[in-house]
């Protein structure tokens, strides 16, 4: 597979991934599946452990994203960020081939095609070999929506909100309470105890960092669900 190392935050659907360097990890980008999902593939680079951010679609495209060589990265983890369909779509076909151990919240449990190996909600972390992943439980998308957080002690944070925080407006809610639900988690969750050079990393899209939406906070709570 080809990967473009020059990070900006964009992939197109079909098109090469994106990979970022970091000290400790490396953070490849890819677009899968007919609704241009994203999936996120982090390496601790010590110890060439993986995991994955969301097994959306296309698992011929995630196994290419892994590697075939005897120098690929052991996938050993694979987080679900909440129940929608497109974000588990190969998560059967991925955990069964590379024997991944599967993580999601309870509330978003029942629905996924893989019963998770390990339940976790607000303030657990998980680790990626020797870099270690805050989670963040964002209600109001789904009931066990998730965001990982790692904090680089070399740099900024980086953050995976899944579909509850995209550039321009938290995710889709159902409800005005789901998205009152919502919106207050991203404020007091993650843009409350968060700088503004956090790099976010959305289940669609481009990203963007909270100092860029900062700004257009009360936009949003105005413009409601």
């Amino acid at each position: 597979m080809d990967v473009v190392e020059e990070y900006t935050g964009h992939v197109e659907p079909g098109g090469p991934a994106a990979r970022r360097t970091l000290d400790a990890l490396t953070i490849t980008k890819i677009s899968v599946g007919p609704m241009d999902n994203n999936a996120y593939l982090l390496v601790c680079r010590r110890t060439h452990e993986a995991l994955l951010v969301d097994a959306a679609n296309d698992p011929e495209r995630l196994s290419d994203l892994i590697g075939h060589g005897d120098d690929r990265p052991t996938l050993r983890t694979i987080v679900t960020t909440h129940q929608h369909e497109d974000h588990w779509g190969a998560l059967g076909a991925v955990a069964g081939a590379y024997g991944a151990n599967t993580i999601a919240h309870e509330a978003d449990a029942d629905v996924l095609p893989v019963p998770p190996d390990q339940y976790v909600t607000q303030g657990d972390t998980v680790p990626v070999g020797d870099a270690v992943l805050e989670v963040i439980h964002l209600r109001g998308h789904t009931p066990g929506s998730v965001a990982l957080l790692y904090r680089d002690p070399a740099g900024h944070p980086h953050l995976f909100t899944g579909d509850s925080l995209f550039p321009g407006g938290v995710g889709r809610t159902t409800s005005p309470e789901n998205f009152t639900s919502l919106i207050n988690d991203v404020k007091s969750r993650i843009f409350d105890q968060l700088p503004d050079d956090t790099w976010f990393y959305p289940g669609h899209g481009d990203d963007s960092t909270l100092g860029e939406e900062r700004p257009k906070l009360d936009e949003w709570c105005e413009r409601g669900w």
